[in-house]
């Protein structure tokens, strides 16, 4: 039996690590999965954020290796997301957490529609260069991505995304590749605090890790093979399914 929920934490979390890479909310999959295998709520938390810490260095390495970003462009994105994550976790502690998850499904469904009816910013297939000088509202932007990401983390690869198109205007190919780097970098921060008050189980977090890592190293090359069109049509159906789950679950 034991064997059978290794083998299906490894799949889901394969299916998860290929959704969060190439768009987001794969933890919807990786979460229930985790509870099943045993693990409570908060533990089931804390130790899907070895997964998504696995799959971001895989998707993180892959992608730069086809360079499709460099280091040095995205220091002024990830520079503040880090200072709103830190600001963002030291006030979780006093969120209404019913009354946030039911603000974050609006917010989906506004952005679905976003996507939906704007597809000219989601579909650019000729990746903009990003100025390494900094700039007031990029800055703001990525504050508040990164206050968002510690506050909650419910999402947050979606609304990256929505960040680095529509406000920093990336394709999705580059702006996926961006995304995961960011989230490699604010996702320890998280990780350390669930390690420190003992909710992470190391050894399902591994076998999950290994199924998240193989779905980012197979989405890195569907993102090169596809395009950004393609990508889109799974953004919105990731969208939509996250704001149901969201708002009635």
């Amino acid at each position: 039996m034991h064997y059978l929920i290794y083998f299906a934490t490894t799949a889901i979390g394969f299916i998860a690590g290929f959704i969060n890479t190439l768009a987001g909310s794969g933890s919807i999959l990786t979460l229930p999965m985790l509870m099943f295998a045993g693990l409570d709520a908060n533990t089931a938390n804390g130790t899907n954020r070895i997964g998504i810490l696995l799959q971001s260095i895989v998707g993180v390495a892959s992608f730069k290796k086809k360079q499709i970003f460099t280091f040095r462009e995205t220091r002024w994105l990830v520079i503040p997301s880090l200072v709103g994550s830190f600001f963002g976790s030291a006030m979780a502690a006093n969120i209404d957490k019913e009354l946030m998850t039911k603000t974050i499904s609006v917010l989906m469904f506004l952005l679905f529609f976003v996507i939906l009816f704007q597809p000219e910013k989601w579909v650019r297939e000729q990746a903009k260069t990003l100025s390494d000088k900094p700039n007031f509202l990029k800055i703001v932007i990525f504050f508040c991505v990164g206050f968002y990401a510690g506050f909650i983390q419910a999402g947050i690869g979606v609304f990256i995304l929505a960040s680095l198109v529509l406000g920093a205007g990336l394709d999705l190919v580059k702006a996926n590749a961006i995304k995961i780097l960011i989230i490699l970098l604010l996702t320890p921060i998280a990780l350390a605090v669930f390690i420190y008050h003992r909710q992470v189980d190391f050894f399902m977090g591994a076998v999950l890790g290994f199924g998240n890592m193989l779905g980012a190293w197979v989405a890195t090359k569907f993102a090169m093979e596809w395009g950004v069109r393609y990508i889109r049509y799974l953004l919105l159906l990731i969208v939509f399914i996250s704001a149901i789950k969201l708002m009635f679950f």
